[in-house]
C-alpha cells in the first residue's frame, strides 16, 4: 500500500500537549516490538505500545515460527547434538552473506544459549525432537530442524548441527510464539493502543525524538515519550513505492506479510535524517517443495540444475529467481513422487508426465536434448552415489528412471497458485533492508551518529544479514536486538 499521510517530523513547540505520555513508545507490537516493551517495562521504564492493527501479532504471528538458535541450546543436546557459538558463527556468516553485519552477528551468536533460556522463561516451549529432512515447515511438533547447514558447502564450513527451533505446533507456529510474547509484555506493565498508526516523529528544540504524532480511525493521537521511541514497524514490502525505488525484484511476486510492511517506521527516521542499509537486498521463496526436490532435481527454464537441491530452500530460491532463466521445474520420477509421505506433499501435484525425457521437454518447452543430458549426466553420477557438479548429499542420490514428471512452482502449495490465491508467479519474498542501527538498537544518521531517542528493531532495522537468509534469522534477529533495544531506551536520558 502506498503512504497517504506525510511522514515530516512535527515540532513539539507547535503541539501545544500531548495526549498520552509515557517514558518509552514502542510503534509496533510483532516480535521486536514484545521483546522491546518487555525489557523497557521490566528495566522500570513505563512503555506504551502503538499497533496499527487491531491487535498484536503482525508478520511475526503469521509466520511460521521458527527462531534460529545454537550455541549448545538444551534442545540440542536433547537432540544428540553438540554446538557452539563459533561453529553457529561460522555457518550463519556464509549462510547470511556476503556482507553480513559481523558485529550484530558475533554478538547474536555468542549469546544464542542465554536468549534461548530467555525465550523459554517468557512460556515459549520446544519440543525435545529432531525432524530430520529438508523441508520449508514441518508439520510435526518436532522442536528442531535443519535448514542448511548439513548441506554443501556449509559442512564444509561449520560442524552441521541443526539450528531451527520451532515452538511446539504443527505447522505455522508464529502464533504461539507471539501469544507468549505478548502475554509476557502485558504481564509486565505495557500498555497497548490498538487501531493506531504512528504517523510522525516528534522533535523538540534540541533535536531529540521526545514522541509521535500517531492516526486512530483518522484522528489524530499525539504522544509524549519521556526517554525513548523504539520503531519495530516491519518492512517495506507492502509499499510498492518503495519496493520500485528499492528493491523492484520483488514487484509482481507474493508478499510474505500480515499486510502492514509498509515502510512507515523506516520512511518517518529517514525523514528526521536517518540512514539505512541493505534497502535492496530480499529474501525470496519458490513454492518448489524440497521433499519433491531432493527425490529428484531443480532446472531452469533450459534443462539445466543450478544447484544442489538439499540446500536451505531460501538458497534454491536466490539461485533460481535472482540468477537463472525462469520457468523453473521440480523434475522427478515415479518412484521418487511416490515415496514422499501424502502428508508432506502439500497437496501438490505433476503438472506434466510423460515416459519419456524428449516427450517432457517438448511439453515445458525447452531446447531438444537439454533436460536429457542433464538427467544422463546426474544419472551417470548418481549410480555411484555421486554428485560432483552441486555436491547433493549421498543420503538422495539415485538414478532418475521413466516415467518422468514436471511439477510448476506457480501452481504453489494447496492448491493456492495460479488458480487459487496466489500471484501466479510462485515467489513469495519480503525485504531486509532498514535503518542502521547500533548493537543497541540505537539509530543512526548519515554521519554514523546516534538520533537520540530513537531505536528501532526487527525488518525495521538493517540486522545480521547480509545479501543471504535463512528461516529463524528474522524473530531470532527481531527479539534478540528488540530485547536489546528495550534495555537502552529504558536507560536513555529524559527528553
Amino acid at each position: 500500500m502506498t503512504p497517504v499521510h506525510p511522514v515530516e517530523p512535527v515540532s513539539a513547540r507547535d503541539l501545544g500537549g500531548y495526549d498520552h505520555e509515557c517514558d518509552v513508545l514502542v510503534a509496533g507490537f510483532g516480535c521486536a516490538g514484545a521483546a522491546a516493551a518487555f525489557e523497557a517495562a521490566t528495566a522500570g521504564a513505563s512503555v506504551l505500545v502503538l499497533e496499527k492493527a487491531g491487535g498484536p501479532g503482525g508478520t511475526s504471528a503469521v509466520s511460521g515460527g521458527e527462531l534460529y538458535l545454537g550455541g549448545g541450546t538444551r534442545i540440542q543436546q536433547a537432540c544428540g547434538f553438540d554446538d557452539t557459538p563459533d561453529e553457529m558463527y561460522a555457518y550463519l556468516e556464509a549462510a547470511l552473506g556476503p556482507h553480513a553485519d559481523t558485529a550484530k552477528l558475533r554478538l547474536y551468536c555468542d549469546q544464542s544459549v542465554e536468549h534461548f533460556e530467555w525465550l523459554r522463561a517468557r512460556g515459549v516451549a520446544f519440543k525435545p525432537s529432531l525432524y530430520d529432512a529438508p523441508t520449508w515447515m514441518p508439520y510435526t511438533e518436532d522442536g528442531l530442524m535443519w535448514l542448511g547447514e548439513n548441506a554443501w558447502p556449509y559442512n564444509t564450513l561449520a560442524k552441521p548441527v541443526p539450528r531451527g527451533h520451532r515452538p511446539v505446533a504443527k505447522g505455522f507456529g508464529g502464533q504461539v510464539l507471539m501469544e507468549k510474547l505478548t502475554a509476557a509484555a502485558i504481564e509486565a506493565g505495557v500498555v497497548t493502543h490498538a487501531d493506531t498508526a504512528a504517523a510522525n516523529l516528534v522533535l523538540d528544540d534540541e533535536g531529540r525524538v521526545a514522541g509521535v504524532v500517531a492516526r486512530r480511525y483518522g484522528e489524530r493521537v499525539t504522544y509524549r515519550a519521556r526517554k525513548a521511541v523504539i520503531l519495530t514497524t516491519g518492512g517495506f514490502v507492502d509499499n510498492e513505492e518503495m519496493l520500485a525505488h528499492h528493491a523492484p525484484v520483488l514487484i509482481g511476486h507474493g508478499k510474505v506479510s500480515d499486510g502492514n510492511s509498509d515502510g512507515s517506521g523506516i520512511r518517518m527516521a529517514t525523514a528526521i535524517g536517518a540512514a539505512t542499509r541493505r534497502m535492496g537486498v530480499v529474501e525470496v521463496a519458490l513454492t518448489a517443495l524440497p521433499a519433491m526436490l531432493v527425490r529428484g532435481m531443480l532446472v531452469d527454464g533450459l534443462g539445466r540444475r543450478f544447484i544442489n537441491e538439499d540446500v536451505y530452500p531460501g538458497m534454491f530460491s536466490h539461485h533460481a529467481v535472482l540468477h537463472q532463466p525462469g520457468p523453473y521445474w521440480a523434475v522427478v520420477d515415479e518412484e521418487g513422487f511416490e515415496s514422499v509421505p501424502e502428508d508432506e506433499r502439500w497437496g501438490v501435484r505433476p503438472a506434466f508426465a510423460a515416459e519419456s525425457l524428449a516427450e517432457l521437454e517438448a511439453e515445458l518447452g525447452m531446447p531438444p536434448g537439454s533436460l536429457e543430458n542433464t538427467v544422463e549426466v546426474y544419472n551417470r553420477h548418481a549410480e555411484k552415489g555421486e554428485d560432483p557438479y552441486f555436491h547433493k548429499d549421498p543420503r538422495w542420490l539415485r538414478p532418475l528412471r521413466p516415467p518422468f514428471a514436471a511439477i510448476d512452482p506457480r501452481e504453489g502449495f494447496f492448491g493456492l497458485g495460479r488458480e487459487g490465491s496466489g500471484t501466479g508467479t510462485g515467489v513469495n519474498g519480503f525485504t531486509l533492508g532498514g535503518l542502521h542501527t547500533t548493537v543497541d538498537g540505537a539509530v543512526l544518521n548519515h554521519s554514523g551518529a546516534p538520533i537520540p531517542g530513537l531505536y528501532a528493531a526487527g525488518r525495521a532495522a538493517a540486522g545480521i544479514h547480509g545479501e543471504g537468509y535463512v528461516s529463524g534469522t528474522s524473530l531470532g534477529d527481531g527479539t534478540f536486538f528488540g530485547r536489546r533495544a528495550g534495555r537502552a531506551a529504558a536507560g536513555a536520558g529524559t527528553a
